[in-house]
């Protein structure tokens, strides 16, 4: 029964909703002039391709297990790049938190850190206005869990993944690091290698953290019912896509 309320309540709530309001008002256009609402069908169907799980696990899944997490941690620094921050949200220790990506990577980054004890660089500054800077909410965590401040080095301008790739490769000449355990979302992690390698950072040892999938894709009946999720899950993989089609074009430019 539990289920079957979770239905009802994903048709209830966008994008079922809209999906519904489509087929309803294509079935009363063929009522009163007899045709097929072509249109309408096209774009329900459409709404619909998009919005379910096993379209958004399909293309996501595509970019998540490239890189699966190195077992020879044999680096000589920890990057993690930066996935979003919130600007003045209550803390625990201040103001300003990091977003539901951001916050996987650190975790993951603190773990690594209490294996390694390598050195940290965060890389990621306030991308917008009302966005803090990750670099900076990033480190004051990463003190609370325990890490020395001494082994944390915050780089704050970058706005986007090329810039988080060339102000690191700064940072690292720097402190003679030369091969860093790179630590981002697994969806993340293709582009973000791109964007390394183009900044002439050659011994990236990928460390994947923040998944949306499973190692194996399996179909249910959840993978047919729409939600939002799946249309946020959608556009994260082909933001992705796009920058790696950038990333490419300059390159044979």
């Amino acid at each position: 029964m539990i289920y079957v309320f979770k239905f009802i309540a994903n048709l209830i709530l966008p994008p079922g909703c809209f999906i519904i309001l489509l087929v309803v008002l294509g079935v009363l256009q063929y009522r009163r002039e007899k045709k097929i609402p072509k249109l309408a069908l096209l774009v329900s169907a459409l709404i619909y391709i998009s919005s379910i799980p096993l379209t958004a696990n399909f293309i996501i899944h595509s970019l998540e297990y490239k890189f699966n997490p190195s077992s020879k941690l044999d680096g000589d620094v920890i990057v993690m790049l930066g996935g979003g921050a919130i600007l003045s949200s209550p803390d625990i220790s201040g103001i300003g938190s990091l977003s539901g990506s951001s916050a996987n990577r650190l975790l993951t980054t603190a773990r690594l850190y209490n294996k390694t004890k390598l050195p940290i660089i965060i890389s990621g500054g306030s991308v917008y206005g009302e966005s803090g800077s990750e670099a900076e909410i990033a480190k004051r965590q990463l003190i609370d869990l325990g890490i020395n401040e001494k082994d944390i080095i915050a780089e704050d301008k970058s706005r986007t993944t090329t810039e988080n790739a060339i102000y690191t490769s700064r940072i690292m000449k720097e402190h003679h690091f030369s091969k860093p355990i790179l630590v981002t979302s697994a969806f993340h992690m293709d582009r973000s290698i791109m964007n390394f390698t183009a900044a002439n950072i050659k011994n990236v040892i990928p460390y994947s953290a923040d998944y949306f999938t499973n190692t194996r894709l399996t179909i249910g009946f959840k993978s047919f019912v729409p939600n939002a999720n799946s249309f946020d899950t959608i556009v994260i993989a082909l933001h992705e896509y796009l920058g790696m089609l950038q990333l490419w074009v300059k390159s044979i430019i």
